[in-house]
């Protein structure tokens, strides 16, 4: 297992990647200056949300972002 501080380190990275996806700001495609044109698949905001939370859970954050359930 990472010592706290690469998983801090991670946990920030994460954090600022799922509001880039969010925000419509991660390139899928890029274009060098030869024309070569390459494409990648980026992480989905499910699978980055969970990992968000994973690494808050080792961190022993109690609080983790996701959609809410109210069970009445």
């Amino acid at each position: 297992m990472a010592d706290t501080a690469q998983i801090r380190l991670w946990l920030a990275e994460a954090e600022v990647a799922y509001h880039q996806i969010n925000m419509g700001l991660r390139a899928k495609v890029f274009v060098d200056q030869n024309g070569e044109r390459v494409e990648y698949e980026g992480a989905t905001r499910g699978q980055l949300l969970a990992y968000i939370n994973e690494l808050k859970r080792q961190l022993g954050m109690g609080s983790v972002i996701g959609p809410s359930t109210v069970i009445i």
